[in-house]
């Protein structure tokens, strides 16, 4: 038994001595086997705490909108969103979802016994390899159109724009006023949305690209992976970052219902045209008032 840990030991019914390995205590991390259960239940908690507030917020939403009298805002149709961005959206949502999905399957291999490990890490890796070249094909495209301006907040009067958003959300919403500032071609995000998605694409996505390229880099550059940190620190890494995703899916599909109607914000990534308040500016040759 040399080199085995005494912990490891243990008597089985029948009297025999049985070693199971610890990898833990090895220092390794095994894919499916292997987890840290508080950062797995802080992501739990993060997860179904967004969960519980965007219920609760529709909640309120759909209690307010009832006693409230209906006011039918001006509104006017403008194309949003191209062919490409349309298609770039669809195919990055599938894949995350597919990621999400191959991603806690092989974490928790035991809860999904259905399912082939390795034919589940092969899918897993295929749909990264997509979602890598589907986000730098994206950051071509943004960069070369100048489509990016959208995600840059403008730094004079920042802040105090996204105090008035959030005034919005909080209350705002429920009385049935109008958005704090109008969706145009040129602006379609508002202050915190440009917020969330400056972390998303500059720390969420590259720390998930990252860890998972390392993950997967152990068998074949084992000493790049090992000086980052190994497998202990990179894997819980990647799966602290996947439940903040998720978070943030649960977040961003609630936000889509605050159009003029639930379902205005899907149906213009669909068709690409948007139904948008007015707010009494004049109407570009793209847009026609309803």
């Amino acid at each position: 038994l040399e080199g085995f840990t005494a912990s490891g030991l243990h008597t089985t019914d029948s009297g025999a001595l049985r070693y199971e390995f610890q990898p833990a205590e090895a220092g390794l991390y095994i894919f499916g086997h292997s987890a840290v259960d508080w950062l797995d239940w802080l992501g739990v908690l993060f997860f179904l705490g967004t969960l519980a507030g965007v219920t609760l917020h529709g909640g309120l939403r759909y209690l307010s909108a009832r006693r409230r009298v209906p006011q039918q805002a001006e509104l006017k149709r403008v194309y949003m969103y191209s062919v490409y961005e349309r298609q770039w959206h669809w195919l990055q949502t599938a894949v995350i979802f597919g990621l999400i999905f191959t991603g806690l399957v092989i974490h928790k291999p035991d809860k999904f016994g259905i399912f082939s490990f390795n034919y589940i890490v092969q899918v897993h890796n295929i749909l990264a390899i997509i979602l890598l070249i589907n986000a730098a094909l994206a950051a071509f495209y943004h960069l070369a159109s100048g489509e990016i301006r959208q995600f840059l907040p403008q730094p004079h009067g920042f802040f105090n724009d996204a105090i008035m958003q959030a005034k919005y959300y909080v209350r705002g919403i429920f009385k049935g006023e109008e958005h704090p500032f109008e969706k145009t071609r040129q602006r379609k995000m508002n202050p915190l949305q440009q917020m969330t998605y400056l972390m998303i694409l500059n720390v969420l996505l590259p720390a998930q690209v990252v860890t998972g390229i390392l993950m997967w880099g152990a068998q074949h550059f084992p000493n790049v992976t090992a000086s980052l940190g190994g497998l202990p620190f990179l894997a819980p890494l990647h799966t602290i970052v996947a439940w903040l995703f998720a978070s943030f899916i649960v977040a961003h599909v609630y936000l889509t219902t605050t159009g003029h109607t639930p379902l205005t914000n899907i149906k213009a990534m669909i068709s690409g045209w948007d139904e948008v308040e007015a707010h009494g500016s004049d109407l570009t040759p793209k847009e026609q008032t309803l």
